[in-house]
């Protein structure tokens, strides 16, 4: 099982999911490998990540990686497409472990910013899975306006709830979000509400961090 843990201050209010596929057999937990970590972005599709406009990068000592948008924006009301009410990105990842290694994500955080006119709404969705595996996990988290402000949540598994990437197999890690921005009872004449998950800088991200484990000796 996983908990979800909002983020107060600023704001806090949608959620993303944590992986929940198949696992191979694995040995005890480990510290992160020494080895540089790589991840290869093997497929972007979206309407809120055309290619070249999410890049994805590998913490230091190897313990989360980062994904940061620049145009990954939902909205509704004045001055908006029918179209630009919903924003999807669909990341194929596959992350280069060294031998030996496998792991699990134990912890999702996301962040970004919404503006959101009295009675409408924003809705985040992201969904996990591992490349041939049917087990999907899937979430999404509501805003309500009236709200302007930044929000972060973050979703954790359980130490003995983590799933683990099959020893030896070579099978991408498939992440897809989704941001809907809602008119509801708003003045779609007059005010426009997003939410939004982008940065021209890259100061805002999604987080994912990592669980490792050895494989069994062969």
């Amino acid at each position: 099982m996983f908990r979800t843990v909002f983020i107060a201050g600023a704001a806090a209010a949608l959620a993303a999911s944590a992986l929940a596929p198949s696992a191979g057999a694995v040995t005890a937990p480990a510290l992160a490998p020494p080895e540089k970590i790589t991840i290869d972005v093997v497929q972007v599709n979206g309407s809120g990540c055309r290619p070249g406009s999410a890049t994805v990068a590998v913490s230091p000592d190897n313990t989360a990686f980062t994904v940061a948008y620049s145009e990954y924006t939902a909205q509704v009301g004045k001055d908006t497409k029918a179209t630009d009410f919903r924003k999807n990105c669909q990341l194929g990842l596959r992350v280069n472990v060294p031998q030996g290694y496998t792991f699990a994500i134990t912890q999702a955080d996301y962040r970004g910013f919404a503006s959101l006119a009295p009675g409408a709404s924003g809705e985040q969705r992201a969904s996990y899975y591992f490349q041939g595996m049917s087990e999907t996990a899937r979430r999404s988290h509501t805003l309500r306006g009236h709200y302007q402000d930044n929000w972060q949540v973050s979703d954790q598994v359980a130490i003995e709830a983590l799933v683990y990437h099959p020893c030896g197999a070579k099978r991408n890690l498939n992440i897809n979000t989704e941001l809907l921005a809602q008119a509801g009872t708003s003045d779609t004449a007059n005010t426009t509400s997003f939410l939004t998950m982008d940065s021209t800088d890259g100061s805002i991200n999604t987080k994912y961090h990592f669980a490792w484990k050895t494989c069994p000796q062969r």
